[in-house]
């Protein structure tokens, strides 16, 4: 798949698989097949990994763009052992990303990955822990062990971010930096100590390591921006020009 240019790229949070709110807005909004959307994680599409993973992709599909889905931790990987025969790896928008033969205009990003969009330069870090890990065990829910970045991949990141001078674009995470977690979104009555914040901790370094323009991130359920930090939840923002003069 070729590099190409879209019209507009619009940016938003977790839908967890209620895209309903979204195919209206995408309406309103008058969303183009020429248009890109980047949900930030839990898009809720490779759930199940069954016949229900594919009626949510379809209802997806009507949003009428190509979908750049972060890696979240409510979700699969694409490379997970239940789904990775479905998924080919392809070269999009210079890098490497995933894509299903029947759904595609439907891309899951590669952690890590490099995007060069529109004249942009994106970088992926998807990941991060559930709060609500242990519930979902005891309920026999789905929890997808490799919903955090390895050491690996992590070293990986911090290897190309130093290649490339230690100054980013625009990064796309699931969760945030450290220092900008909404504090007044944590879970009521959850012990703190007991949450595995790695995730915020290692973009915490990266941001402190990286001159960058702006990061978006999802995880939250909230919207708001707290410096060059946009959390994303309900919102769907059109990116703007955010480069440093």
């Amino acid at each position: 798949m070729d590099t190409k240019d879209f019209d507009n790229i619009y940016i938003t949070g977790d839908k967890h698989t209620d895209f309903k709110d979204l195919i209206r807005k995408s309406m309103r909004f008058g969303f183009t097949d020429h248009d890109l959307l980047i949900i930030l994680g839990d898009v809720g599409v490779n759930y199940f990994g069954d016949e229900r993973d594919d009626q949510t992709k379809k209802v997806l599909s009507r949003v009428p763009c190509t979908v750049l889905c972060i890696h979240g931790n409510h979700e699969m990987r694409p490379t997970c052992a239940d789904i990775a025969h479905k998924y080919k790896q392809i070269e999009w928008q210079g890098d490497t990303a995933y894509i299903e033969g029947v759904f595609p205009k439907i891309i899951m990003a590669k952690d890590g990955a490099r995007y060069n969009i529109n004249g942009r330069e994106f970088l992926i870090i998807g990941g991060a822990y559930s709060v609500d890990k242990h519930y979902r065990l005891r309920m026999g829910y789905r929890w997808f062990p490799d919903e955090q970045l390895t050491d690996e991949e992590k070293d990986m990141i911090r290897r190309s971010v130093e290649e490339h001078g230690n100054r980013e674009d625009i990064i796309l995470a699931h969760t945030c930096p450290y220092n900008n977690r909404p504090i007044e979104c944590f879970m009521p009555g959850l012990d703190q100590s007991t949450v595995d914040e790695s995730m915020e901790q290692f973009l915490q370094e990266i941001v402190d390591k990286a001159k960058y323009n702006t990061l978006y991130c999802g995880h939250w359920h909230t919207d708001k921006v707290d410096g060059k930090v946009h959390i994303l939840f309900h919102d769907i923002i059109l990116l703007e020009d955010t480069k440093e003069q």
